[in-house]
């Protein structure tokens, strides 16, 4: 053979193996010939299995967070829609959350669909999906390679890393754990193609790349991936002379073992790279201008030094997976000396990987596998404000935990170690890897726990303490709230974000002109955003300043048509300004854009109810919105069942108004709330008497619920 043609031989058998023999063919190494026999999978794959998903059992318990997962699920009207038409319509043509990822919408959407909005399900499918992936890697390694317990230490690692926590206990994440399984299933179809020849196994792979690639766009490496496997443990990239000293013509692709050239290798995936490129260039268009920082916001030196840094801190973290946190913040202080020593350590490692390529090809392979998959994420074209991410490791440690394996037997091998030493240091790094993953995913119970670990385990973060301020504020721990998002604005004072949520919380506290001030410096730093104009707007109108109240409001439906919110809001200031038609305007306007708005649905009904303008009242209409009403909120909302009542007296229906007005009263009084308890009974004895309730004032008659 010539080696000067030689690029990745045939490793040495004597330290590894390459390839299993074919059922046809056989070699001079020491494995076996490969009869495609899996009977010692299935039990390895089934305890990998059971033992993932006990590992992972207590996410069921644990709740959604505030990080995404409003984005994702709670907040998304079309997500709690469940699987409908409009909603397929909508994954496919929306660049929601700065992604183009329809197949996860459409995951999600099925939970719903299946389990309603359930936290515990949506945790678990994830968990599954998770386990699923992890024995699907260690039955295609095995496959691949025949090598069974290097194989399954791979899928274990991968199954039970702490690093992985995050893409498995994370809502959110499910892009990661679904488009991991059509990666594998991609690897799955080519690797048979290669050995069988058939057309059918190659379409299906890039089918299985396309529907990935829809749930994810990390995955757009795929296809170098696909090279190195080429290289190892598929040994097609190898020259092999005709006795004229020219390369020989290449057979049909798929002819394990048989003479390759690099260009056909490369020619024959023209189909994936494009697939890659349409990725690519789909999510630039989704991210620009939104998630997508620039060279200005991160200079290209910063960025080349968090790369540098962040890949070291990956190798660390997999070493010693401790003080892990679901936001790394982006600092602008590397020194230059530390580095310039993780990119020689990077270096060196490199060096030696390719030193070893003739011997250990598997050393190259997995390094390559690892950096060349961490390259959409690893910060040169900056996205979001994050340094690194536990969850950008969720592929491309295979490639490390591949080196460790069979990198592990050779030196197994070379030292001549007993196998009860070898299995008991196995058992006792994913003993300790399981523990360490059980520990992380507690963690992950609530915002509130999690982004206080966050901020424990790392420094000057200010995503952490904006996020614990929201989960703070929901649970009432107002004064908690306001410290995080002041600690928040010292360390990133120019971020609207935190000006806006420090308005949220001082209008809730009821000081108000802060929070107008707050919030009129969070739109000079980022004009345009409705959101915030509707939180002006209820400012002003707390303040009792309608008409400026209402010029936000204005201002919020100009930018955003299409919400509801800023009607509903424009018909609580009309409401109490005493201009009733407007208001009617716009809470029909609001019920059109969102008919499932409860809040809206009981104003409405409210007015129809018990307007002093006869002219108003509709009694059949407001018994309709109002049962509605009650329907969505589970029929617990003493104000719905106040409102309902109402609409059946203006109907005449007595016995039905007494019924809900009495139920209404019974959760008043359980709650405490006497004074509404007590207008609720006086409304109570005058359906007894026969008489429908009138509002005694047209301006503010009906009075809205807290926004």
């Amino acid at each position: 053979m010539n080696e000067g043609l030689l690029i990745f031989p045939l490793p040495d058998h004597r330290l590894t193996h390459s390839l299993p023999c074919s059922p046809v063919r056989t070699c001079a190494c020491t494995c076996r010939p490969y009869n495609g026999r899996m009977s010692r999978s299935r039990p390895v794959g089934l305890l990998l299995f059971l033992l993932t998903v006990i590992l992972y059992a207590q996410v069921r318990n644990h709740d959604f967070v505030n990080y995404d997962d409003p984005l994702y699920v709670t907040e998304n009207a079309w997500v709690q829609a469940g699987l409908t038409d409009a909603g397929v319509r909508w994954a496919f043509t929306t660049w929601h959350a700065s992604n183009w990822h329809p197949i996860t919408w459409l995951s999600h959407m099925l939970d719903v669909e299946w389990f309603g909005v359930q936290p515990g399900a949506s945790h678990l499918v994830n968990v599954l999906l998770h386990a699923i992936n992890s024995v699907l890697l260690f039955l295609l390694l095995k496959r691949m390679t025949g090598a069974h317990w290097r194989s399954a230490l791979v899928a274990s690692l991968f199954a039970w890393h702490p690093l992985h926590v995050e893409s498995v206990a994370w809502i959110s994440e499910r892009k990661d754990v679904l488009s991991t399984l059509f990666w594998l299933l991609t690897l799955w179809c080519y690797t048979t193609w290669v050995r069988e020849k058939g057309r059918r196994d190659f379409w299906l792979a890039l089918l299985f790349f396309a529907i990935g690639l829809m749930a994810k766009p990390m995955l757009v490496t795929l296809p170098c991936v696909l090279l190195l496997l080429d290289a190892w443990p598929l040994d097609r990239w190898r020259f092999a002379p005709a006795s004229g000293g020219r390369p020989q013509r290449l057979p049909p692709a798929g002819s394990p073992g048989d003479a390759k050239n690099v260009r056909q290798l490369f020619a024959e995936k023209w189909p994936f790279f494009l697939l890659t490129l349409a990725s690519c260039v789909i999510t630039f268009l989704a991210q620009r201008g939104q998630a997508v920082q620039t060279v200005e916001q991160v200079p290209v030196g910063e960025r080349l030094a968090n790369a540098i840094v962040a890949v070291t801190g990956y190798l660390r973290k997999m070493v010693w997976p401790i003080d892990l946190s679901i936001f790394y913040p982006l600092h602008r202080d590397h020194r230059l000396w530390p580095t310039l020593l993780a990119l020689l350590g990077l270096f060196a490692i490199s060096a030696g990987a390719w030193k070893a390529r003739r011997t250990r090809p598997y050393l190259l392979v997995g390094w390559l596998w690892f950096l060349g998959t961490l390259v959409p994420v690893i910060g040169l074209v900056q996205v979001g404000g994050q340094a690194m991410a536990d969850r950008y490791t969720y592929i491309p440690l295979i490639g490390l935990f591949i080196g460790i394996a069979w990198g592990g037997r050779d030196l197994v091998l070379r030292w001549h170690s007993p196998r009860p030493w070898v299995a008991a240091t196995a058992g006792a790094a994913l003993a300790a890897c399981a523990t360490l993953t059980w520990i992380q995913q507690s963690y992950w119970r609530d915002s509130v726990t999690l982004f206080t670990h966050a901020l424990a385990v790392s420094r000057e973060n200010a995503v952490s303490h904006i996020n614990l301020g929201i989960a703070l504020e929901k649970e009432g721990r107002r004064e908690e709230a306001l410290q995080h998002y002041l600690e928040a604005l010292r360390l990133e004072p120019n971020r609207p974000q935190v000006h806006g949520n420090l308005g949220n919380v001082l209008d809730a506290m009821g000081r108000f002109e802060e929070a107008v001030a707050q919030y009129q410096e969070a739109l000079r730093l980022r004009p345009g955003v409705a959101p915030v104009y509707n939180n002006l707007g209820l400012a002003y109108a707390a303040q009792g300043r309608m008409e400026e109240a209402v010029s936000n409001y204005l201002e919020a439906i100009r930018l955003q048509p299409g919400d509801a919110p800023p009607h509903f809001f424009m018909g609580n200031a009309r409401l109490k300004q005493g201009r009733i038609s407007e208001a009617i305007a716009a809470y029909r306007e609001t019920l059109r854009r969102d008919p499932g708005h409860p809040k809206a649905l009981n104003q409405l009904a409210r007015i129809l109810a018990a307007d002093p303008d006869e002219t108003v009242r509709n009694g059949p209409e407001a018994v309709r919105l109002a049962r509605r009403a009650a329907e969505l909120t589970g029929g617990r909302q003493p104000i719905v069942l106040d409102t309902l009542a109402m609409a059946l007296a203006e109907s005449g229906r007595y016995v039905e108004a007494r019924q809900s007005a009495s139920d209404a009263l019974q959760l008043l009084q359980a709650i405490g709330e006497t004074n509404d308890a007590a207008l609720v009974l006086q409304r109570l004895q005058l359906y007894e008497g026969g008489k429908p309730f009138r509002e005694k004032r047209v301006a503010g008659g009906v009075s809205p619920p807290p926004p």
